[in-house]
C-alpha cells in the first residue's frame, strides 16, 4: 500500500492539483499568487496504480477568466519550479473563416462573403487616414457620346473625352483630354490640360487649378493657345458611383481673341464600370456666344 499526498493550490484562478507521487511537490510562486485551499492524505493500493509514478507531472486546466486559452503548468521534482504560460493557438486560426467569425459579430456568413470591405477589416483594419488622403473619391474615365450645339441651328455632333487620368498615383496630378465636332463640321473644339488637386483625393469636395492648350473653331471666330482655369469637384458617392464638376477656364487670356468657358458635368454609375454623363458648356468671347450640350457613356477605368 502508497501512501501519497495530495495537495490541491489555486493559482490565477486556476485549480491545480500537486503530489503526484511519494511526496508533495512545492510550487515556488509568490505568496500572493497562491494559496492553500485543503491539503488530503489519500491512501492508494498498489494494485489501483496502471502506471508507476512520475518524477514530473504536468496538469493542464482552463482558467475560467480566460476560457478563450488554456494555461499550461509544469512541475519538477527535481528542480522545483514552475512554469506557467498560454496555449499558442494554432495556425488554422489566424486564417479568416466567415463560418468561425460570423457568430462573434453576430452575421450570417453569407454577408461577410459577400463583402470585400468587411473581409478587409477583419484581416487587418486599415489606415483610413491615409487612404483618404491618397486613396481618389474619383476614378479616371473614358467619356464617349453626343453632341448638341443649341447656338448653332441645334446641329448634333460626336464628343470624346478621357478624364483625369493620374500621371502620379497617389498624388493629385492627373492629366484628360477631349474632343468634339457638329456633323458639318461648322463647330470643332479640342484640348488638353493637366489638373492638381489641391485637397486629400479621398474627400467628398476637392479643387483645382488648371492648365493646358486648346483650339476653338465656330461660324464667328478661331482661336487656340494656352487655356487656364479652376475646377471644382463634388463627390456625393465615393469610387465613381457619382459626381459633379464645375470649371471655369479661359483660352489665349489676355489676348483680343481670348474666350471664356463654363462647363458643368454630371455622372452616375448604373454598373460598377459604366457610367450616364451628361455636361454643358458655355462659350463667352467678344465675337459672340456659343453653347454645347453632351450625352455620353462613361467607362471607369
Amino acid at each position: 500500500m502508497v501512501s501519497s499526498t495530495i495537495q490541491l493550490l489555486r493559482l490565477g484562478g486556476c485549480l491545480v492539483v500537486l503530489g503526484i507521487g511519494q511526496r508533495a511537490i512545492a510550487l515556488e510562486a509568490q505568496p500572493s499568487l497562491v494559496e492553500e485551499v485543503a491539503p488530503a492524505t489519500v491512501v492508494l493500493e498498489a494494485r489501483d496504480l496502471e502506471t508507476p509514478p512520475s518524477p514530473t507531472a504536468t496538469s493542464l486546466a482552463l482558467c475560467p477568466h480566460t476560457l478563450e486559452q488554456p494555461c499550461a503548468v509544469s512541475f519538477d521534482a527535481a528542480t522545483p519550479a514552475t512554469s506557467l504560460a498560454p496555449a499558442a493557438a494554432p495556425p488554422e486560426a489566424l486564417a479568416l473563416d466567415p463560418e468561425a467569425v460570423a457568430p462573434s459579430l453576430d452575421l450570417d456568413p453569407a454577408i461577410i462573403e459577400g463583402s470585400p470591405t468587411l473581409q478587409r477589416w477583419l484581416e487587418e483594419i486599415p489606415d483610413v487616414a491615409d487612404e483618404i488622403r491618397h486613396r481618389p473619391s474619383f476614378r479616371t474615365r473614358l467619356r464617349a457620346g453626343y453632341a448638341q450645339f443649341p447656338s448653332n441651328g441645334q446641329i448634333g455632333g460626336v464628343a470624346v473625352a478621357i478624364e483625369d487620368a493620374f500621371v502620379i498615383p497617389g498624388t493629385g496630378l492627373t492629366a484628360s483630354a477631349d474632343y468634339s465636332r457638329s456633323w458639318n463640321g461648322q463647330r470643332e473644339a479640342y484640348g488638353g490640360e493637366a489638373r492638381y488637386y489641391l485637397l486629400p483625393l479621398g474627400g467628398y469636395v476637392n479643387i483645382a487649378p488648371t492648365v493646358g492648350y486648346r483650339s476653338l473653331s465656330t461660324p464667328a471666330y478661331q482661336t487656340d493657345g494656352l487655356d487656364v482655369g479652376l475646377r471644382l469637384m463634388l463627390v456625393p458617392s465615393r469610387g465613381g458611383g457619382a459626381d459633379l464638376a464645375l470649371s471655369q477656364r479661359w483660352v489665349a487670356p489676355g489676348s483680343e481673341s481670348e474666350v471664356g468657358i463654363t462647363s458643368l458635368a454630371i455622372g452616375y454609375a448604373v454598373t460598377r464600370q459604366l457610367r450616364l454623363g451628361t455636361d454643358f458648356q458655355l462659350q463667352n468671347s467678344r465675337f459672340g456666344q456659343d453653347s454645347r450640350f453632351g450625352l455620353s457613356l462613361e467607362l471607369l477605368l
